[in-house]
């Protein structure tokens, strides 16, 4: 008889990642008709000039590959698109770069720069890439917890955490999870912590263009000494509400670039080409992402609102697309189990605050996403009236 066939068994390089609560939450809103708050997508359509310059591309013949780095065009109008929000001209030809979304920009940083023994900061709670992209570079993960209750970064431990081995370190702003922002005196002070060290930032800047309020963002670009020695990560996913496309860009200074893009050509090579030069098109026009800010301000009033209504105690969301919420009046149950009760017996899916630290801290405080509708947004808080 035939030897049976075997696959063969091999140490894994992430032994402790399973699948995301992500996917676990969303597949339960699935089960129970729940009112999915939790994964961060819009469930609105983006602008139909958007999808009209899609097409027109893909007809006019723009099918093939283009250039490694993205279509310049595109590199043109980012590059413009940051000297005047944040007054850094970046060289398109060799200092930005299209990447395919976010998170594929900050692995192939990371891969870029870190190397065996190296280690990274992270601020926790965080975006649950970060750490599993450090370890794949065989990097060791450093976490730093902003401050609990305020989520503000503790500078004086970050100071403690800096070392001669630290590469990087990785800051999020506005902030996934807890829907806070950094100001221009945080920019200043971590430029200062930074100044006396060959540390590179990694600036997860996807929400930028989401800060309420009146403020204004605090990017790593238009800070002269951290846009030195930054990686500047955006998402036009998250800006043209479009997650789906897995499009973002990468600034940074031409000799950091050239090494991301060593990376970038073999992890990805290239992005589509078709919504590169429709985005190229649709960044003409200024508004659409001039107006993100006010359009989900509009969004947060109407959720916090009807969360007044509620015993949940809705903490500030002075950024991105998120509310977090504190359930301390209504459970004692832990962050995960609340979130699977709130889904199976009151029909709203949410995200446990826990998993976003390593440790799964536990603050009986749960992640919301108010980029819905408002007729979506209107249906969740009439079944939360009811917690």
């Amino acid at each position: 008889m035939p030897t049976p066939a075997r696959t063969p068994n091999f140490p894994s390089r992430l032994p402790r990642v399973g699948s995301t609560i992500f996917s676990v939450m969303s597949a339960l809103a699935q089960e129970h008709g729940a009112v999915n708050l939790g994964q961060g997508f819009p469930d609105f359509e983006c602008d139909p000039a958007l999808l009209d310059a899609v097409d027109a591309a893909m007809r006019a013949g723009h099918n093939q590959y283009p250039p490694m780095a993205g279509v310049p065009a595109l590199r043109e109008a980012v590059a413009a698109k940051i000297e005047a929000l944040y007054g850094r001209r970046y060289d398109a030809g060799s200092e930005i770069t299209v990447t395919a979304g976010a998170t594929q920009a900050i692995l192939t940083a990371v891969l870029a720069c870190v190397h065996p023994g190296d280690e990274v900061i992270v601020l926790e709670p965080c975006y649950d890439s970060y750490g599993p992209n450090i370890e794949l570079a065989g990097g060791h993960v450093v976490r730093v917890a902003l401050s609990p209750g305020s989520f503000r970064p503790d500078f004086q431990a970050i100071s403690r955490a800096l070392s001669p081995r630290t590469r990087a370190i990785i800051v999020n702003s506005p902030h996934n999870p807890s829907a806070t922002i950094w100001r221009a005196e945080d920019i200043d002070r971590l430029a200062a912590l930074l100044r006396p060290t060959d540390v590179l930032l990694i600036s997860d800047e996807v929400y930028e263009h989401m800060v309420y309020d009146g403020q204004r963002h605090a990017s790593a670009s238009a800070h002269p000494e951290l846009a030195a020695r930054a990686f500047v990560v955006s998402s036009f996913g998250k800006t043209f509400h479009v997650t789906g496309w897995k499009i973002g860009t990468v600034a940074a200074p031409a000799a950091m670039s050239a090494e991301f893009r060593k990376v970038h050509q073999f992890n990805v090579f290239t992005v589509n080409t078709p919504m590169q030069v429709a985005l190229a098109r649709y960044l003409s026009n200024p508004a659409p992402y001039l107006g993100l800010s006010a359009f989900y301000q509009a969004k947060r009033n109407l959720f916090r609102a009807g969360l007044a209504a509620t015993r949940l105690r809705a903490l500030p969301s002075e950024g991105s697309y998120f509310q977090c919420v504190d359930y301390s009046a209504v459970s004692e149950l832990g962050e995960a189990a609340f979130c699977r009760w709130l889904t199976a017996e009151i029909g709203v899916a949410a995200i446990p605050l826990s998993v976003f630290y390593e440790a799964g801290f536990e603050q009986r405080i749960v992640r919301l996403c108010f980029a819905k509708r408002d007729e979506t947004l209107r249906l969740a808080l009439d079944r939360l009236a009811k917690v």
